[in-house]
């Protein structure tokens, strides 16, 4: 298959065009890197900007696209007219598609954002989900039946660009109290990127099309279980002071943009409580805990100490936070 993936060079779209070369595709990555760190040099790459259009690749006959990285409607309505012709147009959506107060065990058909979409190209915590289900109307409209939406909830696991997930097990794994998002068996949803990715790759192999939400299966995993896992790797000592969402409240950390407790949001019951019926029907596997967290851990050791954190409190904001808790009575 001759596939092109536009932004196939980091985290997700890097581990699915790794597969797809290991499962003999031809692979095209259409995206913004400079060369010399482009992954996978036996893949075909092209460095542009999608905003420049397509330039002479438009005219190559593919049999898929891989879309991993279309965030406004204009951008995927080009990257659609470009690649009309494909078997399978496979487009990154978000669980972000869906209403906040979507119900707790909501599936694909549950309700979206619907328009007027935002009138605008900023991504904010208020836009992202509009503008990704106004980009899946974009490919819908464009391949109809050949229209492959994904909808992953948080992806995880190592080359992780957003630290989300590799806050906490970092964190687990250093020692010593530590501020935890509470209540204890919070039930929490994922992915690991290598997971979707070979999820996607074999439904564009198989032709699959319409909409999949893609995590974890439901209360399948815990906070708890995520840090006492990374602890108990790293043979730590830590404890965890669990708090809960009034001190949040009180303390404006789930107001905060710099995401001071990154994957916890007690504020939308639904958000780790998506049914994953259909996925895994058509094959969704995912790997242990175990295994995502170790990995990402020894990543994260190998990025060098001490990376700065996308995500997740500061170790002075940390202490001010446990001594809060301490005197909360």
């Amino acid at each position: 298959m001759r596939l092109l993936v536009i932004g196939g060079a980091r985290f997700s779209g890097r581990a699915l065009t790794g597969l797809a070369l290991d499962r003999g595709h031809d692979v095209t990555v259409f995206h913004r890197g400079s060369g010399p760190d482009d992954p996978w040099p036996r893949a075909r790459h092209v460095h542009a900007d999608r905003s420049d259009g397509f330039g002479t690749l438009a005219a190559e006959p593919f049999d898929a696209v891989v879309d991993t990285c279309g965030y406004v409607p204009r951008e995927v309505r080009a990257s659609t007219e470009a690649f009309g012709d494909v078997a399978v147009y496979a487009y990154y959506s978000s669980l972000s598609a869906h209403v906040d107060d979507a119900r707790i065990g909501a599936t694909e058909d549950d309700d979206v954002h619907q328009p007027p979409f935002p009138d605008t190209e900023e991504i904010t915590e208020l836009t992202y989900g509009p503008l990704k289900v106004a980009c899946e109307h974009e490919v819908r409209a464009a391949m109809g039946d050949r229209a492959l939406l994904i909808r992953p909830g948080y992806i995880v696991g190592p080359d992780d660009p957003t630290d989300r997930f590799t806050y906490w097990v970092r964190r687990a794994a250093r020692g010593g109290e530590m501020l935890a998002a509470g209540p204890e068996d919070y039930a929490m949803q994922w992915v690991d990127a290598r997971d979707l990715a070979a999820f996607i790759l074999t439904l564009v192999e198989r032709g699959a099309s319409g909409p999949f939400s893609v995590v974890t299966p439901p209360r399948r995993h815990t906070m708890r279980e995520l840090l006492t896992t990374a602890r108990d790797l790293a043979g730590a000592d830590t404890s965890f002071a669990w708090v809960d969402r009034a001190f949040a409240d009180a303390h404006g950390l789930l107001d905060d943009e710099s995401d001071p407790l990154p994957l916890w949001t007690p504020q939308i019951p639904g958000a780790h409580l998506f049914d994953t019926t259909k996925a895994d029907a058509a094959g969704l596997t995912t790997r242990p805990i175990l295994d995502t967290v170790r990995d990402t851990l020894a990543w994260d050791e190998g990025r060098g100490a001490p990376w700065p954190m996308e995500a997740g409190l500061s170790d002075e904001r940390e202490r001010e936070l446990l001594t809060a808790w301490r005197a909360r009575a």
